[in-house]
């Protein structure tokens, strides 16, 4: 059983920092594994979207909305994953949501699809305001 919890949300003012932690209570699959992991985000009334993904190699991918603001990074050890947000606005409103899965395809193409990872956390809220 794989166990994801988000926290670090909030609310923040517009160019404004905030950073996202998951810890990671598992992998799927064997011990020595290790899975593609991304941060999802969904809007009210918008459909859930991949914001940003790194894959077992570390090679990371961003949708082009937070491209140059947000960084994802990976803790091994600490089995945590991190999002770093800067620059934030309005538009990054959302509940986002760590989410993991076996690296079935290259990251760039895994976050494009939340149907691509089976494994989610509750999400934790962000608010931008101006």
């Amino acid at each position: 059983r794989v166990l994801l919890e988000e926290s670090g949300g909030g609310s923040v003012q517009v160019g404004g920092s905030l950073k996202l932690s998951c810890a990671i209570d598992a992998y799927p699959g064997s011990p020595s594994s290790r899975p593609c992991l991304a941060w999802f985000r969904q809007a009210p009334g918008k459909t859930r979207e991949g914001v940003a993904g790194i894959d077992v190699s570390g090679i990371t991918a961003y949708s082009d909305s937070v491209k140059g603001r947000f960084t994802i990074t990976k803790d091994s050890v600490e089995n945590t994953l991190s999002l770093q947000m800067n620059s934030l606005n309005p538009d990054d409103t959302a509940t986002y949501y760590c989410a993991s899965d076996h690296c079935h395809d290259p990251i760039a193409t895994m976050i494009q699809d939340e149907e691509n990872f089976f494994y989610w956390g509750q999400g934790t809220q962000v608010t931008v305001s101006s």
